[in-house]
């Protein structure tokens, strides 16, 4: 394997430029301006840019020694995530790769055939283990005390945004045994499949415990994608929580933008989330990707729905009629988490409209953007302001919006303000704060505290809004949803012919 992990290492990237201009033909003989950072094109006529996130494209191309070319031949034994990594980089399947990547790789082989070796002691065989129901569990462990703590650590991978963590976590789960207790879902999901439970047994003297002991008995491995605490509720559980999990036996494969020590930074009480630091560290090998390439920028859109210009609420509108065609877009009603019920203005054909405010300027959370897209495919948000200090919370609502669509890899249409980057911008860590250029008599501190928003957790997830943004109005973002659309309403056409 050290062989190949060497082989693999001898790659050479180059970098090719695709055009430089995107017209979307319905605004002809306009002119435009071409941003070299973002590759976006602005239609500098007056009253209405329009931003369609138009990237150079980038392709990476591998020189690959004969030992690695044993992989795709099938003479080198076993699998794991490494080997399919280099086996879809040799089939043109993925275009990507840095030596970050595989350093990452390596410690999820590594992972792997540790957890192949200790399968049985693991307890990670659906069909031999105990079907006991998580109250049940809970009752019988109250005569006898039991711990089984896993003898296999798991993993928790960090880095910037655009890194691949997601891409690399999802190739190591595909690669792990049909019949394995496994589970791979997003931390914001995860959150509120726990305070679901946490209602259902209300009035147990330890509910966390039965909970812990349910999520245990469905999946012994928890692979949890894109791990943030900001939540004071989510941080005051998290200890009690996964040290049930861990005494259960449970391994975490985890990814997340933060190391474990700036997890829930400043939040309230952090000093009771801290021993779940302690916890993670013990129970997890801590591994930091240090790419600074972010994969989601090298994306090439041929097509965007991202409009900037205060003035283009009948653009908007005329975009979302094409989407939703023949069918009449009228008030619906979607129910999320706990019987809560949310309120579509405009929604048919799976599409969804909304003003911003009704979306990010009403008390919702990720259960109800959830709860939204289990229902809606596309979304269509009118009026994304510049955020800042004045609407620091609808700029915290905005972040998890996008971060649930991106999950859920449905399409976003919209108008704002400014494009991805500007409606960020006054969004700052406390570390960026105090680099910020002096105050002069033209720049006021009334003037500072009014346009800078400082807030570490906005400051830090702002980048990766950024990148999903620039990514969800790429060319390949837009395959992707019409591919994953496209699957659905073949399934859905099945299902109804076995009905009928």
């Amino acid at each position: 394997m050290r062989t190949v992990i060497r082989a693999v290492r001898q790659f050479r990237p180059a970098l090719q430029r695709r055009g430089n201009f995107v017209n979307d033909g319905s605004l002809k003989g306009q002119d435009f301006w071409c941003n070299t950072n973002y590759r976006s094109i602005y239609n500098v006529a007056s009253g209405a840019d329009i931003f369609l996130c138009r990237h150079q494209s980038y392709r990476i191309y591998r020189t690959i020694s004969t030992d690695a070319a044993k992989i795709t031949t099938g003479e080198l034994n076993g699998g794991g995530p490494l080997v399919e990594y280099e086996r879809r980089i040799t089939a043109g399947e993925l275009l990507d790769g840095d030596a970050c990547q595989l350093g990452t790789l390596g410690e999820l082989q590594r992972l792997y055939e540790e957890l192949v070796e200790n399968a049985e002691a693991c307890r990670l065989d659906r069909y031999t283990t105990s079907e006991k129901a998580g109250r049940s569990r809970w009752l019988w462990s109250r005569f006898i005390p039991q711990t089984s703590i896993a003898p296999v650590k798991g993993l928790y991978l960090y880095g910037g945004v655009g890194t691949g963590k997601t891409m690399l976590m999802d190739l190591f789960f595909d690669q792990l045994p049909g019949n394995w207790r496994k589970k791979r879902i997003h931390f914001h999901d995860f959150m509120l499949n726990v305070h679901s439970r946490l209602q259902k047994h209300k009035g147990v003297a330890d509910p966390l415990e039965v909970v812990a002991g349910e999520l245990s008995d469905e999946a012994i491995l928890l692979c949890l994608d894109e791990f943030m605490v900001n939540d004071v509720a989510d941080a005051l559980i998290l200890n009690r929580l996964f040290r049930h999990l861990f005494s259960n036996g449970a391994i975490l494969v985890a990814t997340s933008n933060r190391a474990p020590d700036n997890l829930y930074e400043g939040g309230l009480q952090r000093d009771l989330f801290l021993p779940f630091i302690a916890t993670l560290k013990e129970r997890c090998v801590v591994h930091e990707i240090g790419s600074s390439v972010d994969y989601r920028k090298m994306t090439s859109a041929e097509q965007g729905f991202y409009f900037v210009g205060r003035h283009l609420s009948t653009l908007l509108k005329q975009k979302f009629q094409q989407l939703i065609g023949d069918h009449v877009a009228v008030p619906q009603e979607v129910e999320v988490v706990m019987g809560r019920k949310l309120q579509v203005p405009l929604g048919a054909n799976g599409c969804a409209y909304f003003p911003f405010e009704e979306l990010c300027d009403r008390p919702l959370g990720a259960a109800d953007y959830f709860g939204l897209f289990k229902n809606f495919h596309t979304l269509a948000l009118e009026g994304v302001p510049i955020f800042g200090l004045s609407n620091r919370t609808a700029a915290y609502r905005f972040v998890t919006l996008i971060d649930v669509m991106y999950e859920n890899r449905a399409r976003l249409l919209c108008t704002a303000e400014g494009t991805p980057v500007e409606l960020l911008d006054r969004i700052v860590t406390i570390a960026d704060a105090q680099h910020l250029a002096p105050r002069t008599s033209s720049r006021s501190r009334k003037s500072d505290d009014s346009d800078i928003c400082v807030d570490n957790e906005l400051g830090f997830a702002k980048d990766r809004t950024i990148s999903r943004l620039t990514e969800m109005n790429s060319r390949e973002y837009l395959e992707q949803h019409a591919e994953m659309l496209a699957e659905k309403q073949q399934l859905h056409r099945h299902e109804t012919a076995l009905e009928s």
